[in-house]
């Protein structure tokens, strides 16, 4: 099989890396890529968010799969485009990637399928902000009901801090989601999808959003995450895939927008049970560099199969025994605007998979972006593969760059608590 994957991030090089070592693949390449993928695939500067330069690649490249990566592009209809040339593609549509695309849109499904989820309104109008703020909080949350790269979220007990981003948000033309807080640990399932609506679940894993040790700071497209989760209910996959996922894969089918690829579930585990945080139509970053690299089952069988309505036949899922600990490695002033053009030491090493980085003409490997490495360490236990992630994280030399000390660490330590079911 050739495979084409779309994207240029650290979650891209992963499923390259995933595939490059997949006995089915016999070529591989990636677009636009990065330094890191380059080194595993044949790289195109073809712009990822544009269908119709995807599908001319694709064809001249003779593709028999597109992996698209980001939300982006399938926002912009690339998987629409290719399989109207007869590409098979990973990837939902354009109208089923609403699901990521529009919150507003995700909130009218949930509830129309019966997904337990945060109660919400939209505010797309200033004069219409303060009363609906008063019918939240606190806690407040608030956030960008379109694309905004996982850092479009305020979540505070501060209400002037709400109403600011708020308002930036909508200064800017951008309708306001504003959500109850869920408390209880966060969960992100993965979920493979095909158009005859079957559902095979990945492993669940744990992502940090904050920039800060102890989740201080604002938020950030990620700064880590670990997989498996040695403190989830036993069943909970099972009462997810039962009470979310397949619920809204039915509905959106029932709406005339099938969902076919990754359906991406960001949980709450609250004191009711599991509760939908977000929806989102694509494998996450920085969760999918810990989930792949515990998953054994060829990962071009699976993903073709999930683009050709084929999961059904695939075999169960099998998977490394241990765990896995994904720590981001971020750019000076990441979250807001990244110093790039720095050099970078340590970047080819074992475990370092690329995100924002490129060749200088020199041969010099530099960052190009705010997320910059992320570092994958894998060991038996949860314990042994944050040791394996952080000495590796201690070769890499990246001037002014900045990590979170504390990914898994309260799961390490017995600290996660699941509230009681009431």
């Amino acid at each position: 099989m050739r495979v084409l994957v779309v994207g240029a991030g650290a979650r891209e090089h992963a499923l390259v890396l995933a595939l490059s070592g997949d006995p089915g693949v016999v070529a591989l390449a990636c677009a636009p890529g990065n330094a890191g993928i380059a080194g595993l695939a044949e790289t195109y500067g073809v712009d990822a968010g544009n269908p119709g330069a995807v599908v001319e690649l694709a064809r001249r490249w003779g593709a028999d799969l597109v992996v698209v990566g980001p939300e982006g592009p399938l926002v912009a209809g690339v998987a629409d485009a290719l399989r109207g040339a007869g590409v098979a593609c990973f990837g939902p549509g354009a109208g089923a990637a609403r699901i990521e695309g529009s919150k507003a849109f995700a909130k009218d499904v949930m509830v129309a399928a019966g997904v337990p989820t945060a109660r919400s309104e939209v505010v797309d109008n200033p004069a219409r902000l303060d009363a609906a703020l008063g019918r939240f909080g606190p806690t407040w949350v608030v956030k960008d009901d379109g694309l905004a790269a996982g850092k479009g979220v305020v979540v505070t007990s501060d209400l002037r801090a709400a109403r600011a981003h708020a308002m930036t948000l909508l200064d800017g033309g951008h309708p306001v989601l504003l959500e109850s807080f869920l408390d209880g640990p966060e969960v992100s399932l993965f979920c493979l999808v095909d158009e005859e609506r079957t559902v095979v679940p990945l492993l669940p894993a744990q992502d940090f959003k904050r920039v800060g040790d102890g989740d201080s700071g604002p938020n950030t497209g990620g700064m880590g995450a670990y997989s498996p989760l040695p403190w989830a209910p036993e069943g909970l996959v099972e009462d997810v895939v039962a009470r979310v996922v397949q619920p809204t894969v039915d509905e959106m089918a029932a709406r005339g927008v099938p969902f076919s690829g990754l359906l991406y579930a960001g949980l709450a585990l609250t004191s009711n049970g599991p509760e939908v945080i977000e929806f989102n139509c694509r494998f996450g970053d920085p969760e999918t560099q810990a989930v792949l690299a515990l998953l054994r089952s060829p990962l071009s069988t699976l993903l073709h199969a999930a683009a050709t309505g084929a999961l059904a036949q695939h075999p169960p899922l099998e998977w490394a025994d241990g765990a896995a600990v994904t720590v981001v490695v971020a750019a000076e002033g990441y979250p807001g605007r990244p110093r790039t053009g720095d050099p970078i030491t340590g970047g080819e090493g074992e475990g370092v998979l690329h995100a924002g980085t490129r060749r200088r003409d020199d041969g010099a490997l530099v960052s190009a972006g705010g997320r910059v490495l992320s570092v994958v360490g894998t060991g038996p236990d949860l314990a042994g593969a944050r040791e394996d992630a952080y000495r590796r994280v201690e070769g890499v030399h990246l001037p002014g760059s900045h990590h979170r000390t504390d990914i898994a660490l309260r799961a390490v330590e017995g600290q996660v608590a699941v509230p009681a079911t009431r």
